[in-house]
């Protein structure tokens, strides 16, 4: 009974990519810049090979695990273009940023879908704008609509102004509009609560991104019979194309333990895990010491992981992009990303060098599963 976890460190960027000034990160290193907190330890993902990897400085003599670097192939520096190409699918364009907002076009006909008026409209901070903004929203049940560096439309309401519910029905007029020209990878509603002065996002965030535009190794799983498990917003991402179940999770403790349960059963196929705090709470904040405190206690974890691994069973720890909590900006950086692999059917001690594209991941997971790919990529067993 072959099985495959995939688990995403959202936003564990090792080094800057070539490209990298481009999108204005050079010298962007989020691996380097945790390493230098006290509080940073990973003796196990170090044992396995993390730093023996392409760029990064050597480690364990024996690893236990294969690993390599991989080179983010398509255009941004996003976590949808990163997962998509992960599973297989190389996106040729950026999807579309707002710096200044979105045009007035949009927003009037949000507001028209809606029948509430728009606050801010601009690129913000998620904590910083209900700070900004909250009041206002309270006293007016105006939306409060802002974007970021990323592509992304997001829409925050204080839960006793907008039930949650509502909110997500307003986040799916937003998708369906957001199209075309405007199609952001993601539309996020954002709920909060507490009073001025003292207001703190809830868990009850949900993402509305983009349908893949073409088939991934998910939806090659799927049709072959496989499972395909999500963890986190991996059901979200893919917008729930080529997945078979899943849960959302509260942060990354509870990923871990999802992960867990997991593993304690019997299917054939891929659970894909994303474990988000690692960007949401601390790159995005530039919290190096809580971000080194993140990797930390995965690490930490990692043992009860491995322990309930099967003889045909694959780990295989990647990220998605670089979020440098060391660097003045708040947004993602175009860095490299690593890719461990562990299991009895993996080749210990493998260095499989720099990988020109993501997409060599969904093309070993195929392979694995003795599928013919129509994706990107090349295995890497």
């Amino acid at each position: 009974m072959r099985r495959v976890f995939l688990i995403v460190l959202d936003s564990f960027g090792i080094g800057e990519m070539p490209d990298a000034a481009a999108y204005g990160d050079a010298g962007s290193n989020t691996l380097g810049t945790v390493r230098k907190s006290p509080y940073f330890s990973v003796p196990n993902m170090e044992k396995m090979g993390l730093f023996r990897i392409d760029g990064v400085d050597a480690g364990t003599d024996e690893p236990t695990g294969a690993f390599a670097r991989m080179t983010e192939k398509s255009a941004g520096k996003d976590t949808t273009t990163g997962h998509w190409e992960i599973a297989g699918l190389v996106s040729e364009k950026p999807m579309p940023v707002f710096p200044e907002g979105f045009p007035r076009e949009v927003i009037d006909e949000f507001e028209r879908l809606t029948g509430r008026r728009a606050l801010c409209n601009r690129p913000y901070s998620g904590t910083k704008v209900i700070e900004d903004y909250g009041r206002e929203h309270m006293e007016t049940g105006a939306l409060i609509v802002y974007t970021s560096a990323d592509s992304v439309f997001q829409i925050a309401a204080h839960e006793e102004i907008i039930p949650v519910q509502q909110l997500y029905e307003y986040c799916e007029a937003a998708r369906a509009m957001l199209v075309g020209e405007y199609g952001v990878g993601r539309v996020i509603a954002r709920p909060f609560v507490g009073e001025p002065g003292h207001f703190t996002r809830t868990s009850r965030r949900h993402d509305y991104s983009l349908l893949p535009p073409r088939d991934t190794m998910l939806d090659q799983l799927k049709e072959s019979g496989y499972s395909v498990i999500g963890v986190g917003k991996i059901n979200d991402i893919f917008a729930g194309k080529g997945i078979t179940e899943f849960v959302r999770t509260s942060g990354n403790a509870e990923g871990i333990e999802r992960t867990l349960e997991y593993m304690e059963r019997d299917f054939e196929g891929l659970c894909f895990v994303n474990l988000v705090d690692f960007d949401m709470l601390y790159g995005h904040r530039n919290d190096a010491d809580g971000y080194a405190k993140a990797l930390t206690y995965f690490d930490e974890r990692l043992p009860e992981i491995t322990a309930r691994m099967r003889p045909e069973d694959i780990l295989m720890i990647t990220a998605d992009h670089g979020c440098d909590p060391g660097t003045p900006s708040t947004d993602h950086s175009r860095e490299y990303t690593p890719l461990i692999l562990y299991g009895e059917p993996v080749p210990a001690g493998e260095n499989l060098g720099t990988r020109p594209t993501f997409a060599d991941i969904g093309a070993t997971v195929l392979d694995y599963f003795q599928i013919p790919s129509r994706i990107e990529g090349e295995p890497l067993l």
